[in-house]
């Protein structure tokens, strides 16, 4: 599960099991990177705002698998094994093409990301690669390679925050030893439309 002390879904009580479930999955399951937070209910709610609003929100023109790749991609580059494995079977799921997926993962893994992103596509790659690993770096030229290629200024700001997100998210995974005994793979809040919405699912 983690390095620390976390309380599970058959014991939680007050604020922590109204969180709980809002945002547990099949036969009550809670993701090991939600139960850390569980010692501190409010980061919980934090966290889960954050993530709905990045990742699954309908204000969002950016297509959801794209920001998915961003995230598995990041969490790959900072060795965070139980993002990468999470958000490739949400990957996956959305592309619902398991050929395709193993394309991209092979990609990523033999630092081959030109093999199969399109152009536009792959220069948001290496923004989320700039900022997950030289985040100091990060300039103007930057910004403007984005829009040279086609992304308006609220679809750079839509990859920058997906890819601070995931940036957060993997630190609070590898700096609390989340492992991903007991999740079920994948499991999001899909549903768009209701940003009050949290069930995994």
């Amino acid at each position: 599960m983690s390095w620390i002390h976390t309380i599970p879904y058959s014991k939680a009580t007050g604020q922590l099991k109204k969180i709980y479930n809002r945002i547990k999955g099949p036969k009550d399951t809670i993701d090991n990177v939600l139960t850390i937070h569980s010692l501190r209910p409010h980061t919980l709610t934090a966290h889960m705002s954050l993530y709905k609003s990045v990742l699954h929100h309908s204000g969002n023109s950016l297509p959801k698998w794209y920001l998915e790749a961003l995230g598995v991609y990041a969490s790959y580059l900072n060795k965070c094994d139980y993002c990468f494995e999470h958000h490739f079977a949400g990957f996956s799921r959305l592309l619902d093409n398991d050929i395709e997926a193993k394309k991209y993962k092979n990609a990523i893994l033999n630092d081959a990301l030109e093999d199969y992103l399109d152009a536009k596509w792959l220069v948001g790659a290496y923004y989320t690669k700039r900022l997950t690993l030289e985040a100091h770096k990060t300039s103007q030229e930057h910004i403007e390679a984005l829009r040279k290629v086609g992304f308006s200024d609220g679809e750079i700001l839509e990859i920058n925050q997906v890819v601070s997100y995931f940036n957060y998210v993997n630190r609070s995974v590898v700096g609390l030893g989340v492992n991903t005994k007991g999740d079920i793979l994948g499991l999001s809040p899909n549903d768009n439309d209701d940003p009050d919405n949290w069930s995994h699912n």
